[in-house]
């Protein structure tokens, strides 16, 4: 799997990161922590004026070509940042509207400007389909004394009517760069907005909803304190992966030997990965084994170790085992 960054026949990518390169190696990587104005322009993300065009096919028989309206649906297009042309970004229905690039750095602006965060990385994927900024905020966490988590918003725009405006608030793990979103009680994690007329006030009120924030990490801090602090045996993180994995008698061969597999990295990264070596035997361990299989060792689909590798970096910027392990979390957390 590719990575998706947007690319450019000038040689340059739609992407931009703070301090740190990035694991695909495009972009530019600034000295410093970036501003939101720094982060559109560095990622080519200003003066896009996504907008709405009004679509219609053409049919070609013998007796000539014939315009056939397309009601309802429009081509959502942009103005492309490098050649200034009119660009096709997806098709869309009549009650989608558009949320500009600059909207969406701006929501972000006002969080950081309230909270001291700064933004980390911008930029847009699939051919300016999906856009994405992400902000630090200002403090990480530290569980159990050792174990230093920090935490990101990420807010995430589609440009093709594919997903909604999405806010998000993500602790990393440091050590071993797992993206763990849990469903923290008390507290959002995430905010959806659609693409529809009322997608500015709604975005306004992602600002209030985002306030919890702060909450979001002091619940979550306080859970995994309560998990360091509490024992857990091999056994019972077996009864958790079974929960999560069932296999029955049933069950294909092939199946089975993936559980087997499965069960073999699990158990090695709770009892033996150096990520681990803090807080060994913890059901915060047993947590962070279980992100850390989904996110780096789970089977992951291409030619060469390196296509694997941008598969599993993928997975993880996509959030495509987020339902996973917010499971794993439920069933780990006391």
């Amino acid at each position: 799997m590719a990575h998706q960054i947007e690319q450019f026949t000038d040689g340059t990518a739609a992407f931009v990161s703070a301090r740190e390169s990035a694991w695909h190696g495009l972009g530019t990587v600034t000295a410093g922590a970036l501003t939101a104005e720094e982060a559109m322009e560095k990622a080519s993300l200003a003066n896009w004026n996504v907008r709405l065009l009004e679509l219609a096919a053409t049919e070609i028989t013998e007796d000539g070509a014939t315009r056939v309206d397309v009601p309802e649906h429009f081509a959502s297009v942009r103005t492309h940042p490098k050649s200034g042309r009119t660009e096709t970004l997806g098709v869309v229905g009549s009650d989608y509207h558009p949320v500009q690039n600059e909207e969406h750095a701006e929501f972000l602006n006002l969080l950081a400007d309230e909270s001291g965060a700064h933004f980390e990385t911008a930029g847009s994927l699939k051919n300016g389909r999906q856009v994405f900024l992400t902000m630090k905020m200002p403090e990480s966490l530290t569980v159990g004394g050792t174990d230093v988590t920090d935490l990101y918003i990420a807010a995430f725009n589609s440009h093709d009517g594919s997903a909604a405006f999405r806010i998000v608030t993500t602790p990393i793990r440091v050590v071993c760069a797992n993206t763990q979103r849990a469903a923290i009680q008390c507290a959002r994690s995430s905010f959806t907005v659609r693409h529809t007329a009322g997608a500015k006030a709604r975005i306004a009120q992602a600002r209030t909803a985002l306030g919890l924030t702060f909450k979001y990490a002091e619940e979550f801090e306080k859970a995994a304190e309560r998990m360091v602090q509490a024992e857990m045996t091999l056994r019972e993180l077996r009864d958790v992966v079974d929960t999560m994995w069932p296999v029955t008698a049933d069950d294909s061969k092939r199946k089975t030997t993936n559980a087997d597999q499965r069960w073999g990295q699990i158990s090695y990264l709770f009892e033996q990965a150096d990520t681990q070596a803090q807080i060994r035997g913890t059901r915060w361990a047993g947590y962070n084994a279980l992100t850390e299989y989904m996110n780096h060792a789970a089977p992951s689909r291409g030619k060469t170790e390196d296509d694997k590798r941008r598969a599993r970096a993928e997975r993880i910027i996509s959030g495509a085992a987020d339902s996973l392990m917010e499971r794993a979390f439920a069933l780990t957390t006391v």
